[in-house]
């Protein structure tokens, strides 16, 4: 059964949005994750003459914008970009591949201190088997950080530790609910940058792209801490975006080297309001051709 969206009024780009009335259909706890985005994402696809035919996430990581498109048909089909090798292997196994066997070994798996430093230390080249291993991982590291020098937690919420964020039967839910849609859903294990050249031409194409990286400072401290892939061309992708035939909304850091980037490709851009980390109030900026429609 396809999931109804919520029911949402419009929303101001200043109004901070509940995460917790927002439907989650991706198995990740995932850092920089846009759970929160979802309203706005809906009241965008909104002002477009028609569905698109193809929705594309070049960086897709956990997935929840993408998967929001798939199951409220928001778009003709949806192609999901990763280039991580252990995020990637999740979604290969439960949209190409076996997600009742994931959804199953999850829910089998007896998770204790033991059991996860075993998991942890096996050797796999099976895809499912690195499925596993990086669903364990993202539900029991730090923030779910999947990146090298993340590590398991120990005190967790209300010192739970590991069990924190382990939810067995929610987690199969999410995976088998994600399996009904599945041929609404192609995913590609490539570099998302070259998806958006390849694909560039395409008139009946949305893209929404949310790079996993950050501009702000020289050494892209939080990307390289948070995520494998973190290091990106940010003056190539303006560049490539501005010449997409295709809609397309981009978010990225309330910085102003950003808003330079948008001015110097004549982007429009508009402050959005979140929580962070911690629940810590921000804003990150959405940048498209024309952002009348989030003023509205």
């Amino acid at each position: 059964m396809v999931a109804q969206p919520a029911l949402f009024k419009d929303l101001e780009p200043n109004q901070i949005v509940n995460v917790a009335q927002v439907s989650k259909y991706s198995p990740f706890r995932y850092p920089g994750g846009k759970t929160w985005l979802v309203p706005t994402i809906r009241k965008w696809l909104r002002t477009l003459n028609a569905p698109a035919a193809e929705f594309y996430e070049p960086f897709a990581g956990g997935g929840i914008i993408s998967l929001t498109v798939a199951f409220e048909q928001l778009a003709d089909h949806v192609t999901m970009v990763e280039l991580d090798e252990e995020v990637a292997a999740v979604w290969k196994t439960i949209i190409a591949g076996d997600a009742d066997w994931l959804a199953n070994r999850i829910v089998k798996f007896n998770l204790t201190q033991a059991s996860l430093q075993r998991a942890l230390a096996k050797k796999t080249e099976a895809i499912n088997e690195l499925a596993f291993k990086t669903i364990l991982k993202n539900r029991t590291f730090h923030g779910g950080i999947l990146a090298t020098g993340s590590g398991v937690l120990k005190h967790g919420e209300n010192g739970k530790g590991i069990h924190s964020r382990w939810y067995a039967q929610t987690l199969k839910k999410r995976i088998l609910n994600i399996k009904t849609v599945r041929k609404r859903i192609t995913f590609v294990q490539k570099d998302g940058l070259q998806v958006i050249k390849d694909n560039r031409a395409r008139k009946d194409a949305v893209w929404f792209i949310d790079p996993p990286y950050t501009v702000r400072g020289n050494g892209k401290r939080a990307g390289r801490r948070l995520y494998t892939h973190y290091e990106l061309d940010h003056e190539e992708l303006f560049r490539v975006m501005s010449k997409v035939s295709g809609v397309f909304l981009m978010t990225y850091d309330n910085d102003e080297s950003v808003r330079e980037l948008a001015r110097r490709y004549s982007f429009d851009f508009e402050p959005i309001a979140m929580k962070g980390t911690h629940h810590a109030e921000m804003k990150e900026l959405l940048i498209g051709r024309d952002l009348r429609w989030a003023r509205a």
